[in-house]
């Protein structure tokens, strides 16, 4: 994705015809949040910010201390490949501080810039990411749109337009797409965006779930991020692709060592596999995202890596030698409704963790470990990923990595709510209780 400099967008917009410009960024669960203002607003909103009343918006500021501002990243600017009221827009990312000018503690980019510039050592961390996501025909029901599988290429369906326009959408905003195709389940898609720098990849994670809802609702459909929106059938993940370069060269490749991956890259993978039961909570941080990893669906549920093996957590994609820019790890255990910015920045914070301590990674699974015993899973030392949400914030309580990375405040906060989903959760009556039980009770 092309950069711009405050100077660019400013000469953008004149050129394009550009009559607003919204303001966006993510509230701490990962929402996107936005403030419109009008061309003639813009210089100002460079210079000074947009100050914006931050106390309800989910983990920012209390009542007493609600005064945020939210200052647009020129970097980000892109014009929105749709109209509104038949008038030209645009759209940039902004960073949170107090009306001192200094970072909010709570703002997720602001978390994930910081993890970067802790790693950065000269390194530059990219990501990839790949979005599995649903259509259905609205929000109230989740009847397949279709009965095609893996792959499954159709007579132009109206799901398979959607999702081609999905994608020139965001190639006008400038997030390029790898390739797209029909998932497993009925109804499901997937669109893998283009490895970039992690910053800019959790920004395009951001607006690839507004665009797709955007273009969905605009052929009267309507696409979904739930992990597991539907009982017997695969969920959607996002999968992460994770490298690290360092004046151009990917640290990650190795023609001497097993996969093509170095030691750097085996020991990010080992930090990976170290803290992942801690870490899930941030990564998969809904009630729901746990009836996604559940054997029998691809997800993941043991903590293992491995090459070919999908049912892994970690997973060494096979790539030809000659590209070593290809060299990467795979984490599988995401879903496309977490909050990127800080599903990234715990996932690199665990990778370089692993790296500064040099740690090594356990053999390598061969065996699909779902169809191993419980007994031999723990007799190779094989941890399993957090059952459901309650589990993962007990274990996510536990870890200082966290901590560091999100801060005490950003930390107790997420806690506290993670705790809050779990209680309304638990004290439901499902229609599953009323048809098993009703009748016998």
């Amino acid at each position: 994705m092309k950069k711009h400099s405050t100077e660019e967008v400013l000469a953008k917009v004149k050129k394009q015809k550009v009559k607003f410009v919204q303001l966006w960024f993510t509230d701490v669960l990962g929402f996107l949040k936005g403030i419109t203002i009008p061309l003639s607003r813009l210089p100002h909103a460079f210079e000074d910010g947009m100050a914006f009343d931050g106390s309800s918006i989910e983990g920012f500021a209390r009542i007493e201390e609600s005064d945020m501002v939210a200052r647009p990243d020129p970097a980000s600017f892109a014009v929105l490949p749709w109209q509104i009221q038949g008038e030209r827009a645009a759209r940039m990312f902004c960073d949170i501080t107090n009306p001192k000018g200094e970072p909010y503690f709570a703002d997720p980019r602001f978390v994930l810039r910081r993890c970067i510039k802790k790693a950065a050592q000269g390194m530059k961390c990219c990501v990839g990411a790949e979005m599995e996501f649903f259509f259905f025909r609205d929000d109230k029901n989740t009847e397949a749109l279709d009965r095609s599988g893996y792959f499954d290429l159709m007579p132009l369906e109206t799901a398979e337009l959607v999702r081609h326009d999905i994608i020139k959408a965001l190639e006008q905003l400038g997030i390029p797409v790898e390739y797209s195709h029909h998932e497993v389940a009925g109804s499901q898609h997937e669109v893998d965006l283009r490895y970039d720098d992690a910053l800019t990849m959790a920004d395009s994670v951001v607006t690839f779930r507004f665009v797709a809802k955007q273009v969905a609702q605009a052929h009267g459909l309507y696409a979904t991020f739930m992990p597991k929106p539907v009982f017997g059938v695969n969920g959607s993940g996002m999968h992460v692709h994770m490298s690290l370069f360092r004046n151009g060269k990917n640290l990650f490749f190795s023609g001497k060592e097993r996969f093509n991956l170095s030691s750097t890259g085996q020991r990010f993978a080992a930090g990976l596999l170290k803290h992942a039961p801690g870490i899930t909570a941030v990564t998969n941080q809904w009630v729901n995202s746990y009836k996604r990893l559940v054997p029998g669906y691809e997800a993941p549920v043991y903590v293992s890596w491995a090459r070919m093996n999908r049912s892994a957590l970690v997973r060494v994609p096979a790539f030809d030698p000659k590209r070593r820019s290809a060299a990467r790890v795979e984490y599988r255990s995401p879903d496309p409704a977490c909050n990127p910015y800080l599903a990234f920045a715990v996932l690199i914070g665990a990778g370089l963790e692993g790296i500064h301590q040099r740690l090594a990674p356990p053999p390598p699974t061969s065996d699909n470990i779902f169809r191993i015993t419980d007994e031999e899973r723990r007799a190779a030392g094989v941890a399993c990923l957090p059952t459901d949400l309650s589990d993962a914030v007990r274990l996510v309580e536990k870890s200082r990595l966290v901590r560091d990375i999100l801060g005490d405040e950003l930390f107790e906060y997420f806690i506290r709510n993670k705790r809050l989903e779990w209680d309304e959760y638990k004290a439901q009556v499902s229609s599953y209780e009323i048809e098993r039980y009703l009748p016998i009770l």
